[in-house]
């Protein structure tokens, strides 16, 4: 009975202790470092052609660079880019949650790769129709 619960003790410290270096691992944010998939800087188009881009199509798939203004709070699990236009953030998410980026990538310049949609969504607020732009990004790389 003393294996058994030695071994289950093990198991459970052996976990927590994986959980927890997910977060400790994360590199801080400075130039040329990247999250998730290893990507360059070449080709990436700003968020004001992604914008001109999503006036003809609905969907995008590239690189696209911008200013990141926040970071999820609780585990690095989505940014939101810096939008001049239309002054509505663009919300960028990780593909399958496969990485995380940490608090200090706030007002840094990025490049990401991955795919953006546009959607149009009533705000309660005004009753009027939205834009929306949402990214599901494979990789990030911090540029300045």
């Amino acid at each position: 009975m003393k294996a058994l619960f030695t071994i289950t003790l093990l198991i459970v410290a052996f976990m927590f202790n994986s959980f927890g270096q997910q977060k400790d691992d994360v590199k801080p944010a400075k130039p040329g470092v990247n999250y998730g998939k290893t990507i360059d800087k070449n080709n990436a188009i700003s968020v004001q052609g992604l914008e001109n881009y999503l006036e003809k199509s609905d969907k995008f798939s590239g690189k696209l660079t911008g200013k990141v203004t926040q970071v999820c709070k609780s585990s690095g699990c989505f940014l939101t880019l810096q939008n001049e236009s239309t002054k509505e953030p663009i919300m960028v998410r990780f593909a399958d949650y496969a990485y995380i980026v940490p608090q200090d990538l706030v007002g840094k310049n990025i490049v990401l790769e991955g795919a953006a949609t546009a959607r149009e969504r009533e705000d309660k607020d005004t009753q009027q129709k939205k834009r929306t732009i949402t990214v599901i990004a494979n990789g990030i790389l911090v540029i300045k």
